[in-house]
């Protein structure tokens, strides 16, 4: 008899609490995919005997009905007339599962989300940078050589363009198109605009937009030479200009070398950028421009950029017709976006660094208030405004000759490498150790970012044990007036320059034990269940050897040893039909299941007879027995849980073969890739 569609919609909705306890609802080719927002009111047994229903799971979040091919479609169809939900995509769907999340959640999610893909880029280059930018400051002869010049290369890529990587993998999170992304991200560093680690420098803003420097400061920084340096200077060579507007860049750095760098030493010190008339504005709407700084070093301006991209691209998808949407959407979207970065989120975040360092030059002004700097260093890394303290910096020097900006910064930066080395030693999973270790070091030459954004932050308590440790460092320098007469080093690389080695080197100390002791004793590796342990005779199943199904996204390896039959062969007419996708039985010789290919268990049955298994869009049924879930778990056992990432050939289920006969049932397991109909070139058969 055929299916009732609207009695099976008007069922499921009925024992899953009604539609208003649906979030969200899209079916794929054979199953009904749905979010629900509470699941204390689903009532699972009564759901299972719903007749239509051939299958149940929850996996990320959605509640997976099994209805098969050709009648999900219109089992759906009903469902959303009865429940008054909106159609979704399956994308649809797996936003609204992550949605359930606290709204604080989210956001510390989401920067966790774009980082962990471009981990590899910034840890190495983390590492790299720190060794690189270190040697010179106990080798200076390497500075001016080719091979400095060129691992400096190679290291700053990463953070010159970090705003490109965090595009893209933004765009991916939340589901924008990558390539416009990266535009953005490209369009943030434009060679067009000055890097924004130079904004506080007079002589890279001079060079960049051709400022005039005032004849008066040229003058006095000339006859701050030495001796061996003003010899140099050919007699009245100012006067060889027209200086009746100031000095030109190019007027100085005409000098040679170590001149030109004496001069523009005291003129870093001596003026500011406001000084030799700001920075230049691209002038838009009359007399209001936006400012020619571009976004190198930071973070949270691309992430708002992009989330506001994507929703503008998906936007512009519903309402433009699709006859011009192809070159209409992607233009629409990279102006409109762009004009938004620059006129709007730059400046209010611009507007944010000006405040922040106020208070920062507050905070660091006195003993009994650096210790507040020390904690809250490392949050101004995370937005990417510490890029500016350079200001500070040389304003301390010009004003007293000692830098005590630095000891508060590299306490912070030194209680970071402290967290993340606690957690490289403490962790157990190889990957994040592998990440922990050079991002720690990478922290202890001053680089910071692969240590936030990949370890610290990314669990949170070793990022606040940091922020601890910083405090305690930083207090502890500024009580013994530490500081150095230079500035732009942290960490290790400063060691040569502070004033007073043996107690800077107590503070680094004080800063990492505090923040490595609190991160042991506080955070915690979230770890697993522990697998049922088997039995001690059993040794390792030998890897697969025979393929059953093949397709474009991969290849499904047979699970358990025993004779392939086809599909239809299997003596269940739900497995055989298709109805619940493409695939082959098993006559098993064996009593254990293992796994075709490296993936994630998407499902386990309650009964443990039965397992999902997904990995580059395959989704993957594994079915021992048939109506074996009326044993209800007798001789099975089940050695993985939903989640687990699981390798080819790695024991899933163990049964008993004996049992599932003496119940009257067949041992057949069916392999079915449940989303065949999804996939393209699926071929099944032993091969």
């Amino acid at each position: 008899m055929a299916l009732d569609y609207r009695k099976c919609a008007e069922e499921i909705a009925k024992y899953i609490g009604g539609g208003s306890n649906v979030i969200s609802a899209a079916h794929c080719a054979t199953r009904l995919r749905l979010v629900i927002a509470d699941n204390s009111k689903i009532d699972k047994k009564a759901l299972e005997d719903v007749e239509g229903v051939k299958g149940m799971f929850e996996s990320n979040g959605q509640l997976q009905l099994i209805i098969g091919t050709g009648t999900v479609n219109k089992v759906y169809d009903e469902f959303l007339a009865v429940t008054g939900v909106s159609a979704a995509t399956k994308a649809d769907v797996k936003a609204a599962a992550a949605s359930k999340m606290p709204w604080w959640k989210k956001i510390l999610k989401t920067p966790g989300d774009i980082f962990v893909p471009i981990l590899p880029a910034i840890v190495a280059s983390g590492l790299m940078m720190g060794i690189v930018e270190a040697i010179p400051k106990f080798a200076p002869a390497f500075g001016n050589t080719g091979w400095f010049a060129f691992l400096d290369l190679v290291a700053n890529t990463a953070f010159a363009l970090l705003p490109v990587l965090v595009a893209i993998s933004a765009a991916r999170v939340f589901g924008g198109n990558v390539f416009l992304a990266a535009v953005i991200g490209l369009m943030m560093v434009h060679p067009a605009l000055l890097n924004a680690w130079n904004a506080g420098s007079v002589q890279q803003v001079a060079v960049f937009f051709g400022k005039p420097l005032p004849l008066d400061a040229v003058q006095n920084a000339i006859n701050g030479l030495s001796p061996e340096l003003a010899s140099q200077i050919p007699a009245g060579y100012l006067a060889m200009f027209d200086t009746s507007n100031g000095v030109s860049a190019s007027v100085i750095n005409s000098l040679p070398s170590d001149v030109a760098n004496g001069i523009w030493g005291t003129l870093n010190s001596s003026l500011t950028v406001a000084d030799i008339g700001g920075i230049s504005k691209f002038m838009l709407f009359g007399s209001y421009g936006i400012s020619q700084v571009g976004y190198q070093g930071h973070v949270i301006p691309v992430i708002l950029a992009i989330f506001c991209m994507s929703k503008i691209e998906k936007f512009l998808h519903k309402v433009v017709p699709e006859m011009i949407d192809l070159f209409v959407t992607p233009l629409v979207t990279v102006v409109v976006t762009a004009l938004l970065t620059f006129t709007i989120i730059g400046p209010v975040f611009s507007l944010l660094e000006n405040y922040v360092l106020i208070g920062a030059k507050w905070l660091a002004s006195t003993p009994y208030t650096s210790w507040i700097m020390g904690a809250i260093y490392p949050w101004t890394v995370f937005l990417g405004l510490h890029h500016m303290y350079n200001v500070i910096e040389a304003g301390m020097i010009a004003q007293t000759g000692l830098n005590t900006w630095m000891p508060i910064a590299s306490a912070a930066n030194f209680a970071q490498f402290g967290a993340c080395l606690a957690v490289a030693v403490k962790v157990k999973n190889a990957k994040t150790k592998a990440v922990a270790l050079p991002a720690s070091l990478s922290a202890s030459l001053g680089i910071t970012e692969p240590a936030i954004f990949g370890v610290n932050y990314r669990f949170m308590k070793p990022f606040l044990c940091g922020m601890a440790g910083g405090a305690v460092g930083a207090l502890f320098g500024a009580l013994f007036k530490l500081g150095a007469p230079v500035y732009g080093v942290t960490g290790i690389p400063a060691i040569p320059a502070v004033n007073n080695i043996p107690l800077y080197l107590v503070e680094l100390l004080i800063s990492a034990g505090v923040a490595f002791v609190l991160t042991l004793f506080i955070w915690k590796e979230e770890k697993p269940e522990e697998k049922a342990k088997e039995p001690e005779p059993e040794k390792a199943p030998e890897l697969p050897t025979v393929s059953v199904i093949r397709c474009a996204a991969g290849t499904v390896m047979q699970p358990v040893k025993g004779n392939v039959i086809a599909r239809e062969a299997i003596p269940d007419d739900t497995f055989a039909s298709g109805v619940l996708g493409d695939g082959v039985g098993i006559e098993p010789e064996d009593e254990l299941v293992v796994a075709p290919f490296d993936g994630t268990i998407s499902s386990v049955a309650e009964s443990r007879h039965a397992i999902g298994i997904e990995a580059n869009g395959m989704e993957m049924l594994i079915h021992v027995g048939v109506d074996t879930v009326n044993m209800q778990g007798d001789g099975f056992e089940c050695l993985v849980k939903e989640g687990d990432e699981v390798k080819l050939g790695q024991p899933l289920i163990r049964f008993s073969r004996e049992k599932i006969k003496a119940a009257g049932y067949s041992d057949t397991v069916a392999v079915l890739l449940t989303n065949s109909d999804d996939l393209e070139g699926v071929e099944c058969g032993a091969k």
